[in-house]
């Protein structure tokens, strides 16, 4: 069975967090998504999220292709995977190749992991939409 992972904000959900979350589902048995918590969300955006983590962490469990919700309380991905094992991490590709991600890369094989890059929904996002809102 492969245990996949990824996280996100999930902020004001639309088409292209849906996607993600299927193209992910098509590559692993069980999936896991650490939504972020509004503490973390602050700590590096700094700034909260429009829907609170409660009912965003609802909206992602409810939509079929996601097995598990956790929160996501750090961006320091190693730290779930010492916790709880998964094979695969899912991530937007426009971080491939970056000092971070090479990192991860070579961190996770210690732990028998991997990161699968997959690609962003074009013309979407949550700060296109927050845009839009505030004129």
């Amino acid at each position: 069975m492969i245990i996949g992972y990824t996280t996100g904000v999930f902020d004001m959900f639309h088409i292209g967090h849906l996607n993600i979350l299927q193209r992910a589902k098509e590559h692993c048995d069980y999936l896991i998504v650490g939504v972020s918590t509004d503490e973390c969300v602050e700590s590096y955006k700094h700034k909260i999220p429009i829907i609170p983590y409660e009912q965003r962490a609802a909206i992602v469990e409810a939509i079929k292709y996601v097995d598990e919700v956790v929160p996501q309380t750090t961006m320091d991905k190693l730290i779930f995977l010492k916790k709880r094992h998964f094979d695969v991490m899912f991530h937007g590709d426009e971080w491939k190749g970056t000092e971070l991600y090479k990192k991860y890369e070579e961190e996770f094989a210690k732990y028998g992991a991997k990161i699968e890059y997959l690609s962003h929904t074009e013309g979407i996002s949550s700060s296109m939409l927050r845009e839009k809102i505030h004129g």
